[in-house]
């Protein structure tokens, strides 16, 4: 069962919680909790709001696109979560290696697969708090 709570304290953690609109570093309007939307504020209630739905469409596509989804412990089914939170799912797909990893069990390597890319140098401590989650590091 995913811990949403701490799941949504990881995610605003990593996209930040801005209650008007700002332009991301993709150059998107966004809002929230890393939610495009036009150029309208939003209080804090409805922000939180937004990100449960999207952890559940997040969770509902990595449930369909990764047969192996499922079978990964909590913590390591919310770093999955997270990083397709983060970057898309069609974007996620493109890791190969790291998803070949996490799907044999190799969670180091799929931790230091992860590190070893262009996400990792554009979100820095984000990239090293979700690979240590999946290598099982506190």
């Amino acid at each position: 069962m995913i811990n949403k709570k701490r799941l949504s304290q990881q995610l605003i953690k990593h996209e930040g919680l801005r209650l008007k609109p700002y332009r991301c570093t993709a150059d998107k309007l966004t809002i929230g909790v890393g939610r495009n939307l036009d150029d309208v504020g939003i209080t804090e209630e409805e922000a939180l709001y937004l990100l449960g739905a999207d952890i559940q469409v997040v969770i509902n596509q990595c449930t369909v696109a990764f047969a192996w989804f499922e079978r990964l412990d909590e913590l390591r089914k919310e770093a999955v979560i997270n990083l397709v939170f983060n970057m898309g799912l069609t974007k996620f797909k493109q890791f190969k290696k790291t998803i070949s990893y996490i799907e044999q069990g190799k969670f180091d390597l799929a931790g230091a697969e992860l590190l070893d890319s262009n996400y990792a140098r554009q979100v820095g401590q984000r990239s090293i708090d979700v690979a240590n989650q999946l290598a099982g590091v506190d």
